[in-house]
């Protein structure tokens, strides 16, 4: 046996991404940040986290505010409790193989595929809603084509899992798909990933019920100031009972947005106060309360950040360099599997 020889890794890979559109909300902290910074503690897993501005430049094309979104949220992650000494923080962009890799999974993705994803759909079922003629109107390639690029960022790492909220999936059993079809012509070349649900199994509610998106103007920013948080919990959607009334915690808005930030007993507590009877007024006040408690020092952490730049782009770098070193010697072993020499 060659003692020289590589050692195969052992650890577990965690990747995952998140587009910069602007300040993050608790639907990305709930949904995308805390799974994956909890898994990321885990031992023997290895953690690869990235701002994916590429995916952002669907629908973001001013240069100034691109910059200034992939900086806010690359100083979230660090606010909420990323370790940049464990954890490799990058910026999709940084990776050129990773675009390399996007063109090749293209040739190997049916069009069929594409026009199941939902994102497409949706723009399409938007179109007809609206009475247009043109049913692809405000589609570009670029969102046609969004679970390709996602399943090369996740493919160039060979990620085992893959932290990803309920409307995500899809991209993650396309990204397989690809990899298998890539497999069945070259061998076992791509590692086909898992994902791992949100602890809440469902998409995080907004402060109208449905998924908490910018688009629905439904979201609580995570570094909201205090006051205006707690006018945004206030307008959670509630029902007309009386407070001496029996509350259900089944579909109560409140109490799923309590059991995200409340411990086993606050919880619990909190179960048996909605059985007796309460009123949404002191509900919307102790939620208040527990997120503000909860968020107080990443608020402070994220404005310190946010004033230093320098060191945000700085660390981007580090994390690209540390990405590359993996990227690029995963590109050779693609490049000689089609037929391309990988020394080149």
């Amino acid at each position: 046996m060659d003692e020289n020889a590589p050692k195969p890794n052992t650890k577990t890979t965690v990747l995952t991404g998140v587009k910069p559109t602007g300040q993050s909300h608790l639907g990305n902290y709930l949904g995308a940040i805390r799974p994956a910074l909890a898994l990321s503690n885990e031992p023997q897993t290895e953690t690869w986290f990235f701002v994916a501005d590429y995916h952002a430049l669907i629908g973001v094309h001013e240069p100034g505010k691109l910059l200034q979104m992939t900086r806010e949220l690359t100083a979230t992650w660090l606010a909420c409790g990323l370790n940049p000494e464990k954890t490799v923080l990058y910026r999709q962009s940084d990776i050129p193989e990773i675009m390399e890799l996007n063109w090749i999974l293209s040739c190997f993705t049916p069009k069929g595929l594409m026009n199941r994803a939902h994102a497409y759909k949706a723009k399409i079922q938007e179109n007809e809603l609206a009475g247009k003629d043109d049913l692809d109107f405000g589609v570009n390639m670029g969102l046609y084509n969004y679970p390709i690029l996602m399943a090369a960022d996740i493919l160039i790492f060979s990620a085992d899992r893959v932290p990803v909220g309920e409307d995500q999936i899809q991209h993650l059993e396309i990204a397989r798909d690809i990899a298998q079809k890539f497999n069945r012509q070259y061998g076992n070349v791509m590692k086909l990933p898992n994902y791992v649900m949100q602890k809440m199994g469902k998409n995080v509610p907004g402060l109208d019920g449905r998924k908490m998106s910018k688009s629905y103007d439904n979201v609580i920013p995570i570094f909201e100031e205090p006051a205006r948080l707690k006018k945004l919990v206030a307008r959670i959607k509630s029902d007309s009972l009386p407070p001496e009334a029996p509350k259900a915690v089944e579909g109560s808005i409140l109490f799923e947005l309590y059991e995200c930030f409340g411990s086993p007993d606050q919880v619990e507590a909190m179960r048996e106060t909605f059985a007796r009877g309460v009123s949404w007024g002191s509900v919307k006040e102790e939620l208040f309360q527990l997120m503000d408690a909860h968020l107080t020092a990443p608020r402070a952490q994220y404005k310190r950040l946010l004033a230093d730049p320098g060191y945000l782009d700085t660390l981007l770098k580090q994390g690209a360099q540390k990405a590359r070193a993996k990227s690029v010697a995963y590109m050779q072993t693609v490049r000689k599997a089609i037929g391309i020499d990988g020394n080149h």
